[in-house]
């Protein structure tokens, strides 16, 4: 099933606009900017040979007129000039013959020079075989600039994920990110592999054609050139029609794996409510809609390459009539013919191929234009430089009329004002959506507050570095984090500083997890995966604790952190949590009050507001909100017991 927020966000966004092609694809060439001298060297290469490809014919066409002219010599009596056999075939009536020999170079009574011709084909080989290396050398640059490109790109995903706030993944589904940040890249990297050298060849080749065709005839080169506009008509009416199912294609491709990923992550929930088959209808629906965008785009693009082929073979044609007719007037040989009928096939190679890549480019951008939208997404505000830090810190905490809404016109908390003391320890209760963890995200700003403003030892926090405030508080959350890696590697992450073994099993030992951990066959170098797999829900909140032990913070932040083990260790992490709130300031997001009764202070949020603060006694006495939410949770306890 897929969550609200998915459904939520499913069919809205910026990723569901119009790819505008031409700003996409301009700023994807504009990556490879620090690339510019592999550029240039690719350039060059293509360049020389492109320029010796075209060439080849000419010099094949050349080979034909020497054979030609050898077979025609041969034919006619020695010791007459060519001017005297051509005056000779007109007296007879020849004269048709007589203007198309008119164009050869050939010697009456001698046959094929076919040392010329060896020369000639040698020069061609050699011609064609460095316009092969210079080609080869071409494809690796190609790959190197792309890969180095890919790289960097991968890096400036990775380093906006870090730079943006919470609030842009609250409001989208995490495997749609993913999505972008994997399949998206990949698409791009594959497309720029298998077109990038390509297209730059066929431009290349089309301009060294198109010079070499003037060159041998300009009104055979204005024929060929007739097809050129029905060729770009073709490219562009079919480009237009295929581009918007590109991006559809794409856009459903991170909605799948969004459905997938989530049916992955909670596929236990999904089969204990008994809702597979509601999720196998989810993902018929969407590969239903990714296989019709899918079909469409490659539909509508596929048949721009068997049209640029019917007019590729009507240039074919017309060449070869009007050059036949040429050849019959004598204005040109058989050897320029032939070598002109192979550049309007390489004239329209170009183009047709440019035709055959248009899917993979277009492809290519609409995950350029997904990639550049999470580039331009609006990042969380800059830390200060520098950033002004306190002089010691003791953990005084203090909220100076705070304000802060999640969207502009519904407020969430208003005017809220609290001082806690170095070493206090404060519980905060109250019904879902009271505000509780968006309090303690705004201490460690995850949210900015859109009034009044927070301090920690007189410091305001929003002059402090992000990783300078968050660096002296510790944080353990309901919901678990794991990753793949040893449990002793898990309790590590929680300190900046290499530690030591014995460290990290101090550790665990203050936060009862030394025990269990010896239990495991490799002990603390088991490696768990990153859903925690082989140990329980208890035992993974257990190696959290012990990472914010080992975190040695100032301020302690604890959201329901012992929701997830029984009674008993419950007990011992109390004790321990005791032990470590020492001296420090903790902050306790508790829904079991029973928890909570030692603490300093008990905050009691509604609405965003604080309705009550005082000692467990003095708030029972006072039978308020506090009261109400401890009674009904002792007879909710006794029911249970009877």
């Amino acid at each position: 099933m897929a969550g609200p927020m998915g459904r939520m966000m499913a069919g809205t966004g910026p990723e569901n606009r119009s790819l505008e092609f031409k700003p996409s694809a301009k700023r994807l060439v504009g990556q490879f900017r620090p690339e510019r001298l592999t550029i240039y060297a690719l350039l060059l290469c293509v360049l020389v040979s492109v320029g010796l490809s075209v060439i080849g014919p000419k010099i094949l066409g050349d080979a034909t007129d020497l054979v030609f002219s050898g077979i025609v010599g041969r034919e006619l009596p020695a010791g007459a000039s060519k001017e005297d056999v051509l005056a000779s075939m007109r007296e007879r009536g020849d004269g048709r013959i007589a203007d198309m020999l008119s164009g050869t170079d050939f010697t009456p009574g001698e046959g094929i020079d076919f040392t010329a011709v060896g020369h000639v084909l040698l020069l061609a080989l050699g011609v064609f075989l460095v316009a092969g290396l210079l080609m080869a050398m071409a494809t690796r640059l190609v790959n190197r600039a792309v890969n180095r490109t890919m790289y960097r790109m991968r890096e400036d995903v990775q380093t906006k994920l870090s730079r943006l706030p919470l609030s842009y993944f609250d409001k989208r589904q995490r495997g749609e990110v993913l999505s972008r940040a994997t399949n998206d890249i990949d698409n791009i990297g594959q497309t720029l592999q298998q077109t990038m050298g390509q297209l730059i060849n066929s431009v290349l080749t089309v301009i060294g054609v198109l010079v070499m065709m003037f060159y041998v005839s300009w009104i055979l080169a204005l024929v060929a050139l007739v097809t050129v506009p029905l060729s770009f008509l073709v490219a562009t009416r079919v480009g237009k029609r295929s581009q918007p199912h590109f991006v559809a294609q794409w856009r459903t491709t991170g909605k799948l794996n969004a459905h997938i990923e989530e049916m992955y992550t909670g596929h236990t929930l999904v089969k204990v409510f008994g809702r597979q088959d509601e999720s196998a209808r989810q993902f018929a629906e969407q590969n239903d809609e990714l296989y019709e965008a899918g079909f469409k785009a490659q539909f509508n693009s596929g048949i721009m390459q068997p049209l640029m082929m019917f007019v590729s073979n009507l240039n074919y044609v017309l060449v070869a009539v009007v050059g036949g007719l040429r050849v019959a007037s004598g204005s040109l040989s058989i050897g320029d013919v032939q070598a002109f009928i192979q550049y309007s096939r390489q004239f329209s190679m170009p183009l047709t191929q440019v035709a055959s890549m248009a899917n993979l480019v277009q492809s290519g951008v609409a995950s350029a234009e997904r990639i550049f939208e999470l580039l331009d997404a609006e990042e969380q505000s800059a830390d200060p430089v520098p950033g002004v830090r306190p002089e010691e810190l003791r953990g005084r905490v203090a909220l100076e009329r705070v304000a802060f809404r999640y969207e502009p016109d519904k407020p969430l908390i208003e005017d809220l004002s609290l001082t806690v003391e170095p070493g206090q320890t404060v519980a905060i209760v109250g019904p879902t959506g009271a505000g509780k963890t968006t309090l303690v995200n705004l201490l460690m700003r995850f949210y900015e507050v859109s009034g009044g403003r927070i301090t920690l030892d007189g410091v305001d926090i929003a002059g402090m570095s992000r990783d300078e405030l968050r660096s002296g508080i510790g944080m353990v959350l309901q919901d678990t984090w794991l990753f793949g890696g040893t449990i002793a590697e898990n309790i590590a992450y929680g300190s900046a500083r290499e530690v030591t073994r014995g460290e990290i099993e101090e550790a665990a030992r203050a936060a009862h997890a030394d025990r269990f951990v010896r239990t495991l066959p490799d002990g603390y170098d088991t490696v768990i995966d990153d859903e925690g797999s082989g140990v329980s829900a208890g035992e993974k909140q257990l190696i959290t604790i012990a990472r914010a032990f080992l975190s040695d913070p100032v301020i302690l932040v604890l959201d329901e952190a012992t929701s997830s083990v029984d009674t008993r260790t419950e007990v011992l992490i109390q004790k321990a949590m005791a032990k470590l709130q020492h001296g420090r300031t903790s902050f306790v997001i508790a829904h079991r009050l029973s928890t909570i009764r030692d603490a300093d202070t008990i905050l009691v949020m509604e609405n965003g507001a604080i309705v009550e603060q005082g000692a467990h006694a003095d708030l029972l006495e006072s039978r308020g909100a506090y009261s109400r939410l401890y009674r009904a949770q002792f007879a909710q306890a006794v029911a249970e017991v009877d």
